[in-house]
């Protein structure tokens, strides 16, 4: 009963959705395939067919109505603790195709390969340098001086004391209100990098820089957009002096998402990353099954092989 699942083809674009909805003490249900949040003050209508990450913090309940909305229509949520404990859970590609991801494969399982996508990472951080040579100790280096030099940037622009990052992962309020500013904003940065990964159908789990979680690709997106993104609005915000930090500081990392257009730049520099030759072009994706072949690559699904020649073995 209610409204039928949406096909694919009637999904909107992950970089065209709202970037992210934070909600806490309420209820969420379905009606046809909206998403109701009700509390005290009343309810309201989310349209679940344009939502990139939903955040659901503490004293939420939600209906299976609700979640099967959710992940028929491709969004992420996203649970958040009160004291920072969080979870997972996604929802299915806007694609049906497994081009991306092979290609991902491809080029994080041969070493060369993913050093070059690395180095682009790296580039895309540093417009003015040539890093094509630059080793990852290398690199690592360059980007440690680059953070720094950021911090201490906004910390002199927003007259904000800095002395180092040093939070609790277990405890949101265990940290100095900058430190809980940067938390909130990178949470944020992390969760819209998540949602447009899964949308695009590749790995969370492949990264380039980052090894061995199951989010390392999350995370090297997300520090593409750190120093331009997250940061800043971690300052501005505590500059503000706001009563609650994180509140404050999703409402402003918000709104700097819309003004970057940010999910159409992850989007583009995703798929310029996975790129044979670095340019922001892909091969176009058809939605089609194939058959693994070990000669031709593929071939054509959907008919039988049977009445084609046996391949004699031989003793």
């Amino acid at each position: 009963m209610g409204a039928p699942p949406p096909n694919l083809s009637d999904l909107s674009r992950v970089e065209d959705r709202i970037s992210f909805l934070y909600f806490e003490h309420c209820a969420i249900n379905r009606e046809s395939n909206a998403i109701t949040v009700a509390d005290d003050e009343g309810t309201i209508h989310v349209p679940s067919a344009s939502l990139n990450v939903m955040l659901l913090g503490p004293g939420t309940t939600v209906t299976h109505r609700a979640m099967t909305a959710i992940g028929e229509n491709g969004a992420t949520v996203l649970w958040v603790g009160e004291r920072g404990v969080r979870m997972y859970a996604s929802g299915k590609p806007l694609t049906h195709s497994s081009a991306l991801l092979q290609r991902q494969a491809k080029l994080v399982s041969n070493t060369h390969a993913r050093l070059n996508v690395a180095r682009r990472m790296y580039q895309m951080r540093f417009p003015q340098e040539d890093v094509s040579h630059f080793t990852m100790q290398q690199l690592r280096g360059r980007e440690g001086i680059r953070i720094r030099r950021v911090y201490r940037t906004w910390s002199e622009k927003t007259k904000v004391i800095w002395d180092k990052r040093t939070y609790n992962p277990e405890d949101f309020e265990d940290a100095s209100p900058i430190n809980q500013a940067l938390s909130a904003a990178h949470f944020c940065l992390y969760g819209i990098a998540h949602a447009v990964i899964i949308a695009l159908g590749v790995s969370p789990g492949l990264g380039f820089v980052h090894t061995g979680h199951e989010k390392s690709f999350v995370y090297d997106v997300a520090d593409l957009y750190k120093a331009e993104l997250s940061i800043p609005v971690a300052f501005a915000t505590v500059a503000e002096s706001p009563e609650d930090v994180g509140s404050a500081t999703r409402r402003n990392f918000r709104d700097a998402v819309y003004d970057l257009a940010l999910m159409k730049r992850m989007v583009r520099d995703i798929k310029a990353l996975l790129s044979v030759d670095g340019s922001d072009s892909c091969e176009k994706m058809d939605d089609h099954v194939g058959l693994w072949d070990g000669a031709k690559g593929e071939v054509a699904a959907g008919r039988s092989y049977g009445d084609e020649e046996m391949i004699e073995v031989q003793e």
